[in-house]
């Protein structure tokens, strides 16, 4: 884990906090069935996930087209990006959220997608109750 540049790791910060607020519960750099890794996936009461991908630079967005695939592994898609960020790039039906290291502000609403079909969801559910278990274990003994 922590592939993340230092720029994205700020920003990641700032979104989970924002998230947090927002009563979402958020785990970076998740591994998905598929073998990706999102940048940031959340899950709100209801039991719905939002994926959001973490642009920090043009040449980073153009370089990277996989978040295509993600859309059928949650019920939302979202990219956050800096505040310098040229968004014409970005998809205009995709959510966007512009994000610095201590926050996070929603520009355009989530895009929708079809929802989960109910196995995939549960798989994802028990997914990411296994990894947040298993990042709290590491946390609290770090030894293998």
């Amino acid at each position: 884990m922590n592939d993340f540049s230092p720029d994205a790791a700020r920003l990641a910060r700032g979104l989970a906090r924002s998230l947090d607020q927002q009563g979402w519960r958020t785990l970076a750099e998740f591994p998905l069935a598929s073998g990706r890794r999102c940048d940031l996936i959340a899950l709100d009461d209801a039991g719905r996930f939002l994926i959001v991908e973490i642009k920090t630079s043009a040449a980073d967005f153009r370089a990277d087209h996989k978040w295509q695939d993600y859309l059928e592994l949650c019920d939302s898609f979202s990219f956050a990006v800096p505040e310098s960020f040229p968004l014409a790039l970005l998809p205009s039906e995709a959510g966007l959220i512009i994000a610095d290291g201590f926050e996070a502000v929603t520009h355009r609403p989530p895009m929708a997608v079809p929802p989960l079909a109910p196995a995939r969801r549960r798989q994802l559910l028990i997914r990411f109750g296994r990894a947040s278990a298993d990042r709290l274990r590491r946390a609290l003994d770090p030894e293998p």
